[in-house]
């Protein structure tokens, strides 16, 4: 990832190095975000590069890229500031991944929709240190002989050698005579009660891009409502195999858009045998609500739903 000490500006000096930098972005698997969250992007991007930052508000970028009309109210429809956060954490994770060695970053503070570009421009000079140390070595005539240096080398090394032997030795008699101790407590105890899960990626039938959209932007709900849950741990879906800290289950769903009727079924599997613990279907007419709402509504209901099953349920044995 770009460091902290590079320059950060919100203009950048070289516009075709951020479009190359937005390309790559957007090529990587590592991204993930749906197409109307790559729309926003773009837009954001080509409009500060073309110097219309300052204009770069909710009610703007909902008509632009979200295809809402003069009416537009960010208060009652939060789909601009929704999406922002969504490209926030896909810009931290592909810089995280797979991004950390490009030489600009983009970013989006939080607060506003402006973006920022930031690279590391070595501002350093190679040898500045050494250039100072000539010049006063020049303003002060020859250099003085460095004694101590000399002595503490061949005296300090052996020394400190010294030291690390002796505590090598004291410290295995020290657990001798000090007798057995109590192992740590597992990291995992505090997690004893709680049930691991796994939100997978939700399929879109049809292969229509609203689906896909609607199943991405649904599992990212779930993936937040869940996570609050006291009873649950919510795991990755690419995690490595590892033994999990309690019943592993898999939530899987479908979507379907037909017209202005959406069709979604949900499933709660047990990871250990695949048996199929709990399952629902839910139908909404999207006309005339956002997906956003849709969603949000749709995920809470499910959070609810698994979170009140897994306080009913007999503890683990």
């Amino acid at each position: 990832m770009v460091s902290e000490e590079g320059r950060t500006s919100p203009a950048p000096h070289d516009p075709a190095a951020v479009r190359e930098q937005l390309d790559r972005i957007l090529a990587s698997p590592e991204f993930h975000a749906p197409e109307r969250g790559r729309r926003f992007l773009e837009y954001i991007i080509e409009e500060m590069l073309e110097g219309r930052g300052e204009q770069l508000k909710a009610y703007t970028i909902a008509q632009a890229v979200f295809g809402r009309d003069a009416s537009f109210d960010a208060q009652n429809d939060p789909v601009v500031r929704i999406e922002a956060g969504r490209i926030r954490r896909a810009l931290e994770r592909y810089y995280l991944v797979s991004g950390r060695r490009d030489p600009i970053g983009i970013t989006i503070p939080k607060g506003g929709y402006s973006p920022h570009f930031s690279s590391t421009n070595g501002s350093a000079s190679p040898g500045g240190a050494n250039d100072s140390q000539d010049r006063g070595n020049k303003r002060g005539g020859l250099a003085r002989p460095i004694a101590y240096r000399d002595l503490l080398l061949p005296i300090g090394l052996p020394a400190l050698l010294g030291v690390i032997a002796i505590l090598a030795i004291i410290r295995p008699l020290e657990d001798y005579f000090s007798g057995p101790k109590a192992p740590p407590a597992p990291a995992a105890s505090t997690l004893a009660s709680k049930a691991s899960i796994v939100v997978e990626p939700f399929s879109a039938l049809g292969g229509s891009s609203e689906g896909l959209d609607f199943a991405n932007g649904l599992a990212d709900q779930l993936l937040t409502k869940l996570m609050k849950a006291e009873n649950l741990v919510v795991l990755a879906p690419d995690r490595p195999a590892a033994q999990p800290i309690a019943p592993l289950f898999n939530l899987q769903g479908s979507v379907a858009i037909e017209g202005s009727a959406l069709h979604l079924h949900v499933r709660l599997i047990n990871g250990a045998d695949g048996t199929v613990i709990w399952a629902n279907q839910y139908d909404r007419e999207i006309k005339g609500r956002t997906i956003l709402d849709i969603e949000d509504e749709i995920a809470m209901q499910i959070a609810l739903e698994i979170s009140k099953r897994r306080s009913a349920a007999p503890p683990d044995r």
